[in-house]
């Protein structure tokens, strides 16, 4: 059973839905612009047989808040507040396309929360040609000034980012979507070499791989969750 929930005080109200037995390890499930909590339900199902599953809605999305502040920065502190909030961590953290970004910005800024890390089809953080979206007709499940203010930090990143990708201690899992996603599958190999121990697998089935892909996406992550944990004390940090 997936029960609905919000998380209140010090911030945005967080909605996040959670399933999974109780007792299990917590894995958080970060989802990509535009989307929310729902998108993760073909794959929900059979993480849950193994964690203890919180996805979320970022600000700005869904039944979270739109206070009309956004950046980066404070969807990674807005995750963080919702781990404090819950007493969660370590935890394992999965994060597609913008969510992957938010996730290895808080793995990089406090290590010693994040046990492993799954990245869904996300590039290194560099400078790109920036685009001016177009706004889709009729309502929005998101803020669309959240997607403008987004849209400029990912067209010109912190080079900090790129600089602290070192920092990540997490065990690290990128899964790449091959030719067909329009995220530059250079960057995302580059990404998964920069971090520590980072591995890569493809799933070629363009940008949206858990959705598209769910059975390969779950079995290859359910793997890599399941693997035993690395013992190397050269791989654990302070925050």
């Amino acid at each position: 059973m997936v029960d609905h929930r919000l998380v209140d005080g010090g911030g945005p109200r967080l909605a996040y839905r959670v399933s999974g037995p109780r007792d299990a390890p917590p894995l958080v499930l970060l989802h990509a612009l535009g989307e929310g909590a729902a998108d993760w339900e073909s794959v929900t199902p059979d993480l849950a047989r193994i964690r203890r599953v919180y996805a979320l809605d970022l600000r700005g999305h869904g039944r979270s808040d739109w206070p009309g502040d956004y950046s980066l920065e404070l969807m990674r502190a807005d995750v963080l507040r919702f781990l404090d909030a819950l007493e969660l961590g370590p935890v394992d953290l999965i994060g597609h396309s913008l969510g992957g970004i938010v996730a290895y910005l808080l793995a990089q800024d406090r290590p010693r929360r994040v046990s492993r890390l799954v990245l869904e089809d996300v590039s290194t953080p560099r400078p790109r040609e920036p685009s001016t979206p177009t706004r889709p007709e009729g309502d929005l499940g998101f803020d669309w000034e959240m997607v403008l203010a987004v849209r400029r930090q990912i067209d010109r990143p912190d080079p900090g980012w790129l600089e602290r990708l070192g920092r990540i201690t997490a065990r690290t899992l990128v899964v790449a979507g091959g030719p067909d996603s329009h995220v530059p599958q250079t960057g995302v190999a580059e990404l998964a070499r920069l971090i520590p121990g980072g591995h890569m697998v493809t799933i070629p089935v363009g940008h949206l791989v858990h959705d598209a892909a769910p059975e390969a996406f779950t079995a290859a992550v359910v793997a890599f969750l399941s693997a035993q944990e690395d013992a190397d004390p050269a791989r654990r940090s302070l925050d």
